[in-house]
């Protein structure tokens, strides 16, 4: 087992089902080693419309209504003759990038998915770029605000993401990251049944604590750390039901033939995390 990426132990224990807890920190990880390959493949088309997402460019709506609430949270941090520039890493299509340009002097996008990278360049006509972060040169460009929304646990090295980040910032940089909460009630409860422990496109599974630390050896100190609710479109939910996990196609299409599915709610189950750091 490699080391951990929060405390550098290699002392490891199985939880649940194909994930590995730390036994020093208890960060923990799914017990895989994928290629930088297979995770690009893992985020083609299909991921967006079929394998994760009945259709993500429909489901825009509700995703900006979610990015209106974590930049409304942000922007309490911000001070607005500092904070102009900001990198969205895993920006998909762009949709936040699309809500957010208004607020910044300049918005920058990067994520692997060619298709999402290619809308938010042509359609959106974004400044987003198709590639891995850890790979991309910026040269001597600054960032002033990062942003990974539910990202980081997609990452094969998330640690090596906030360390580069970290050397593209200047002092009094801000870093926003969402993501779930291993330790939190719901999980606990959950246990492997937790609706976000679904490797491989989730590896990485964080607590407040394990995040904190990680942030805090890449010269980041914690400002904000609040479970966030979220809007969920019932098109969407419905999809991961019946056809992702009951494989039954044929009921998710006769509800959205009758318009079932055409809402959505918010909902908070205490499960995500909110956290914004600053840098040193």
């Amino acid at each position: 087992m490699n080391e951990c990426i929060v405390c550098g132990t290699t002392q490891h224990e199985s939880v649940y089902k194909g994930l590995l807890k730390c036994q020093r920190c208890g960060h923990t990880v799914a017990d895989l080693n994928l290629t930088d390959a297979e995770l690009f493949k893992l985020y083609s088309r299909n991921y967006f419309f079929g394998e994760e997402y009945s259709d993500y460019v429909a489901d825009k709506k509700v995703m900006q209504k979610n990015f209106k609430l974590r930049l409304k949270t942000l922007q309490t941090f911000l001070n607005p003759t500092f904070h102009r520039n900001l990198l969205e890493i895993g920006c998909a299509y762009g949709f936040f990038l699309e809500f957010a340009q208004h607020d910044f002097d300049h918005v920058q996008g990067i994520d692997i998915t060619e298709e999402g990278v290619r809308y938010a360049r042509e359609t959106l006509h974004l400044d987003a770029i198709q590639s891995d972060l850890l790979k991309h040169d910026f040269g001597e460009q600054k960032f002033d605000v990062v942003c990974m929304w539910d990202t980081i646990e997609h990452l094969g090295q998330p640690h090596f993401y906030i360390e580069k980040i970290s050397k593209q910032m200047n002092p009094g940089g801000l870093i926003a990251i969402t993501t779930g909460d291993i330790s939190s009630l719901n999980a606990r409860i959950r246990r492997s049944n937790w609706r976000l422990i679904h490797p491989p496109t989730h590896l990485h599974y964080f607590s407040g604590k394990t995040l904190e630390k990680m942030l805090n050896n890449y010269g980041f100190d914690v400002v904000y750390n609040r479970y966030c609710g979220f809007y969920r479109s019932v098109d969407n939910i419905a999809y991961n039901i019946f056809v992702l996990r009951q494989n039954n196609p044929k009921l998710y299409h006769w509800l959205k033939r009758l318009r079932l599915t055409d809402w959505y709610f918010y909902l908070n189950l205490y499960d995500i995390m909110y956290v914004i750091a600053r840098k040193r």
